[in-house]
């Protein structure tokens, strides 16, 4: 595997008053319901630990409820952990002084969110370079670079519309200029695609395919979709309750499931969503 770019260490996240004696009971071996009961905490996160390696596409996946956009969230620190580390390059990232953390967001880290986050009351051109705009990038600069993000995704003729004329799969679009624009090693997508129609959203999952062939970032990918996963993913984290169920290239997934957890979501892949009779995700 190549060097990781992102290292997560055995990070904890528990909502509520009694964060200490929560994480004290999960290492003990108590559930998340145990947790709850006993001190009415919330569970986010149990003692992760993954690798995201450098210049691949890593798919963070799981069920609803199982931390994936919780965790991905910590790698901004839109979230802080209540334990644990965040390496990028090697750098705590939970060290680092408010300003240091704006500069991590502004020049090193982008995110796409399945909402799309775009502000409706600028036009696409606009939209694409507020990241630009906000780090103090010049106005020229801004736009120009907007404009060249726009053409490779195939929207440039629309730089003058507002979101509202646009279709989901143009607005998600623009949401990924936006996030390329800053030119940021590494790229972060909340079910980016999830809101799209299914053919809208393979062409999508096409487009960033096609990107990533010629830029090489970084790639985390959160999705609750295993079709998804394999076909995007060089690397694959399956998180269930807070935990890393298992991690791997999709073959050793496939190939080599941990527990009968994993193989469900395998068995639903082959047989189809409208299969009724045996496992199920």
């Amino acid at each position: 595997m190549p060097d990781a770019k992102i290292e997560i260490r055995d990070v904890y996240k528990v909502f509520g008053k009694q964060e200490a004696v929560a994480i004290e009971l999960l290492k003990q071996g108590a559930d998340r319901a145990q947790v709850q009961a006993q001190t009415r905490c919330n569970v986010g996160l149990a003692g992760v630990s993954a690798s995201i390696p450098t210049g691949q596409i890593s798919c963070i996946m799981g069920l609803s409820g199982s931390g994936k956009s919780t965790l991905v969230r910590h790698l901004n620190r839109l979230i802080d952990p209540s334990s644990g580390e965040i390496l990028i390059d090697g750098k705590n990232i939970l060290e680092l002084s408010m300003p240091e953390l704006r500069q991590l967001r502004r020049h090193h880290i982008s995110m796409v969110f399945q909402s799309f986050g775009l502000l409706p009351h600028l036009n696409v051109v606009d939209n694409v370079a507020f990241g630009l705009d906000v780090r103090g990038d010049t106005r020229l600069h801004a736009r120009q670079s907007a404009e060249q993000w726009l053409e490779r995704v195939g929207l440039l003729e629309y730089a003058s519309n507002y979101p509202d004329e646009l279709s989901g799969g143009m607005q998600q679009r623009v949401g990924l200029a936006r996030a390329l624009a800053i030119d940021a090693e590494v790229l972060l997508m909340d079910e980016a695609f999830s809101a799209l129609d299914p053919l809208i959203r393979y062409d999508m999952q096409d487009q960033l395919l096609a990107l990533q062939q010629r830029l090489h970032k970084t790639i985390v990918f959160i999705t609750h979709d295993i079709d998804e996963a394999l076909r995007l993913g060089q690397h694959i984290v399956i998180l269930r309750d807070g935990k890393v169920e298992q991690a791997g290239t999709p073959d050793e997934i496939k190939n080599h499931p941990v527990n009968e957890y994993v193989g469900r979501f395998l068995v639903r892949r082959e047989r189809g969503p409208g299969h009724t009779s045996g496992a199920t995700a």
